[in-house]
This record gives structure tokens, sequence and C-alpha cells, in this order.
């Protein structure tokens, strides 16, 4: 990987991104892959579109959505504590006692979130599941007026968006879901650019939004781009660590390589292409099987239209949609390089038609 590259992901994982307020992670993306594009465009919704390759060539689409989970400012009260719905799905439990940012127009304000001390709760509290209304955000505003005077209603709030390396190549931080796989997508793009010369296919990398309140993005990106073959990628649940069960999630660990899919909202021959790519180019793997339309970009990809060729590619990933959400930098590197090949291989003559 690339020092450029490194840090670029570094970058992207300190910027914030809630669905919707996309826009400050969709201009460090911009700034960053510009220079190896030949165009790059933002549509109406706010997806990112890099482009690179032979008009000529087959249409293929690349999405990695760059949003995260966040919370919304939704009611100040009269003592200057603040009140928020989610943006996303979250287990409240993982927001207790965490610092938080709320991304207002003058700038981030520092603020905690929290509930009544286990001194004071009832034995009944005890047992419950704190629920989210139970929780508050404190800035330290001494009132409502001065709370106001920083934060509006309907500004967005993630968790301390901090980037922290661990043993290896394992780094942690929140919004690793997606923006691992918002990464992979730009960096095929990268790579192929550098044999855009001999690409024989029209390459659109997106970084799209509104994947976790619904797929929103890359349903609205395919319709311009209308592409012939489409591969998402994002993360999935990896098993190697405790209380998760192999028998339900598969065998999938952290630096084990690029998980490639199989299932019904899998196109067969995309599929097995991607690993033939892998064994060729001696590009760790690992298999996954989803017998359902997937809970990401690849599910509007496939009925798009008349239909697109789509594949699904992940990363694995330990502790989904926390503060503390591991991958592993070789994996996101692996299928940066597993994307570009299958760029660079893509012709007219390629028919993924079942059969």
């Amino acid at each position: 990987m690339q020092d450029a590259a490194r840090e670029f992901f570094r970058q992207a994982i300190e910027t914030p991104s809630p669905s919707g307020y996309e826009e400050p992670i969709q201009r460090l993306i911009g700034d960053y892959i510009r220079p190896f594009a030949d165009q790059v465009r933002t549509d109406v919704h706010g997806n990112l579109i890099a482009s690179v390759g032979d008009l000529s060539g087959p249409r293929l689409m690349y999405a990695g959505h760059c949003d995260q989970i966040g919370m919304l400012i939704s009611h100040i009260d009269e003592s200057g504590f603040l009140y928020a719905q989610t943006i996303g799905g979250w287990d409240p439990q993982q927001l207790i006692g965490q610092g938080m940012t709320i991304w207002t127009a003058e700038g981030p304000v520092a603020a905690v979130i929290s509930r009544k001390p286990i001194h004071l709760l009832t034995e009944q509290e005890k047992g419950q599941v704190v629920q989210l209304k139970e929780m508050w955000l404190d800035i330290g505003a001494k009132d409502e007026a001065q709370a106001r005077q920083l934060v509006r209603i309907g500004d967005p709030v993630t968790l301390n968006l901090t980037y922290r390396p661990l043993l290896g190549d394992r780094v942690s931080g929140p919004g690793m879901d997606n923006k691992t796989g918002m990464w992979t997508v730009m960096e095929a793009l990268r790579r192929s650019a550098s044999a855009a010369s001999s690409l024989r296919c029209h390459l659109h990398s997106v970084s799209t939004v509104q994947e976790e309140i619904g797929l929103r993005g890359a349903k609205t990106a395919a319709g311009s781009i209308n592409p012939d073959v489409a591969i998402a990628v994002d993360v999935t649940h990896a098993s190697d660590c405790p209380t998760i069960e192999r028998q339900q999630q598969g065998d999938i660990r952290v630096g084990g390589g690029p998980v490639i899919f199989r299932g019904p909202n899998i196109n067969a021959k995309v599929a097995q292409r991607l690993v033939e790519l892998a064994e060729k180019h001696s590009i760790p793997y690992q298999m996954a099987a989803v017998g359902r339309a997937t809970p990401n970009d690849a599910n509007v990809l496939q009925t798009h239209g008349g239909g697109v060729a789509t594949g699904l590619v992940a990363i694995p990933n330990r502790y989904m949609h926390s503060a503390v959400e591991v991958i592993s930098l070789s994996d996101i590197d692996h299928i940066a390089e597993l994307l570009a090949t299958f760029a660079q291989t893509l012709t007219l003559d390629d028919d993924f038609v079942p059969s």
C-alpha cells in the first residue's frame, strides 16, 4: 500500500460522514482521486463518481458507500442538554459513556453521551436494557440559550472519529463500515488508471451515499451509470472472535483476504471470475454465502433496470457499528488489487448471462 493511499484512508476514518451529511468526506475523496480519473462528478443525490477507461467498453461500476451511522440533534432542553435520534442501526448500549462530536456549521463541538449513574439506578432499571430516550448529550452548556448559540436542530453527531493502530496491520475506529469499501473502489481506480491505455472497460468507482438508511445512493448512481457489471464492496462480520457462531456466519477471519460472496443476489459468473483472478494472481481470499437479498448496495445494483451482473466482495470486520471496529489493512489492499485486476481483464466479449 502506498504511503499516500494509507494516509488517505486514515483521513477518511477521521472525516465525518453520517448518512445524508456526506459532503466533507466526498470533498476529501474528490481531492484524492481527481488526478487519476478521466472525470469526477457529484450527482444531485451526493454520490461521487470517478470514471476512467474506454468509453466504448462495457460499463463497470464499483460501489463502496462512504456514509456511516450517526445521530441527529432533535431537541435542546431548558438546561442545555441535547437529545438525538439515530441515523442507521445503533445498539444503544454502544453509546453509553462515549465521547461524541456534533458537526455544526461553525465547526465541531465536543460532547459526551451518558445516562443516570449506576449508583442511582433502581434494581429494576439495572436489569433493563437502556433505551435511547434515557440518554442525553452534554456539551457543558449552562442553559438552553448557550447551547442554541452553538448547536441547531438537525446537526449531525458522530462518535469521536479516532484512527487507532493495533498490533500488526490491524487498525480500529468507527466508520470502518464502510470507509474501507469506499477506499477499495477508489484505490482500484487509481491502480487501473496507471494502465488506462489498455483498459477495455469504462470503470466507474462510486462513493455511494445513504446506504445505512436504505441503499439509496447505489440505486440513484446506477440510474445514471446504467452498468453492465457491478461489484459492491462492504464489510462483513468476522467470526474469528469470541461468541460469534461460525456455523451461521461462516469462517471469516480478519487478515484472511477478500470475502467473495455466492448466493441468489450474486451473479455466479462474476463470483467465479473473482475467484479465478484471485487464484491466478495469488491474492488470498475467503468464501461466504448469503441466501437472501443482501443488506448492502449489491441488493439494488442487481435489480437495476433490466438487471445487472452483480458481485459482492467484503472486508472482514470485528465489532461492526461500534466505536472500535477492527479491520486489516492487508485485506483492503488485496481487495483493491482484485478489483483492479477484474477491471483490467473485462472486455465486451465477456458474457455474464446465466447458462
